[in-house]
């Protein structure tokens, strides 16, 4: 099985994807909509995406619910099959699926027995996303792990800064997608599955939560795998087991998208692991929109 590389764009909503995202788009079309479980609160949601659970369901209702997760995550799942598992992220993930409360001393993680094995955790909203990008490839090169974690706030801090209908909030979004310009390339020529989405979107106030469209609506673009369907309906709640179905791990108890999960690498796609040797060469560039 391909690894996969999951990178999760916090705040980005669907709208301003389709607006400002041209490297996403060019290298995989337009993106799916997926409707935000509520409510549209990013710690719910990133436990929604990882195990598969609603909210409601989970018990993380709230961005101060500071506990463990208590479902089987896509990192449990990969570790129990013998996958290897890292992360880039905010501290929160940490406290999902590592330790809570979070201890800015295990800022970087290599446990072999924790779910995410490998970490390097952040606790600004303002943590830039080229830093955060960084991160994420050092994992990559250092650990060739099968399922990494490249979760960005820029976006997300713009959104609260300045309003998600702002052009602050906009560059943002054009300043992801030219890291990913420079990173998803190294990724696919490696033989990895790359996944692009958001948790929830942003609201014009600056504010989400609600089950409006601006802050529910939000992106799915997968790569390195043939072309979704027009038409596919993914849910917000699918989206752990359909990659833990991707990575040939247990899906047991997770809904799975069928159409996305039997999808498999274009012809004459590389299917071997990473050696990192380009790793470093995207951050040559200067980051930001030309």
């Amino acid at each position: 099985m391909r690894p996969i590389v999951f990178v999760l764009l916090d705040g980005l909503r669907l709208d301003t994807a389709c607006a400002c995202m041209g490297y996403v788009q060019a290298a995989a079309g337009q993106p799916l909509a997926v409707t935000a479980e509520l409510p549209s609160l990013s710690r719910p949601l990133y436990e929604t995406l990882m195990t598969g659970q609603t909210p409601i369901q989970s018990g993380i209702t709230g961005n101060g619910s500071v506990r463990r997760s208590r479902h089987p995550s896509v990192f449990d799942r990969c570790r129990g099959a013998g996958q290897t598992t890292a992360a880039a992220a905010y501290h929160w993930f940490s406290e999902l699926y590592n330790h809570a409360p979070f201890d800015p001393a295990q800022r970087v993680t290599h446990d072999p027995d924790a779910a995410i094995q490998h970490g390097m955790f952040y606790w600004q909203d303002g943590y830039p996303d080229d830093h955060l990008f960084a991160d994420a490839m050092a994992l990559w090169h250092r650990h060739s792990p099968h399922f990494l974690l490249v979760h960005s706030m820029g976006v997300d801090d713009a959104g609260h800064r300045y309003g998600g209908g702002g052009t602050e909030y906009r560059r943002a979004a054009r300043q992801a997608d030219a890291l990913l310009s420079r990173t998803v390339p190294v990724w696919l020529d490696a033989g990895c599955t790359v996944i692009v989405t958001s948790d929830h979107g942003m609201g014009d106030d600056g504010m989400h939560g609600g089950p409006g469209a601006t802050e529910t609506q939000v992106p799915f673009w997968l790569l390195g795998t043939g072309r979704m369907a027009p038409g596919t309906v993914l849910r917000q709640t699918e989206i752990a087991g359909t990659v833990c179905a991707l990575l040939g791990v247990s899906t047991d108890g997770m809904a799975v998208n069928a159409e996305i999960s039997s999808l498999r690498a274009p012809l004459g796609a590389r299917q071997s692991r990473g050696d990192g040797r380009d790793c470093g060469s995207w951050i040559a560039s200067p980051s930001g929109s030309q």
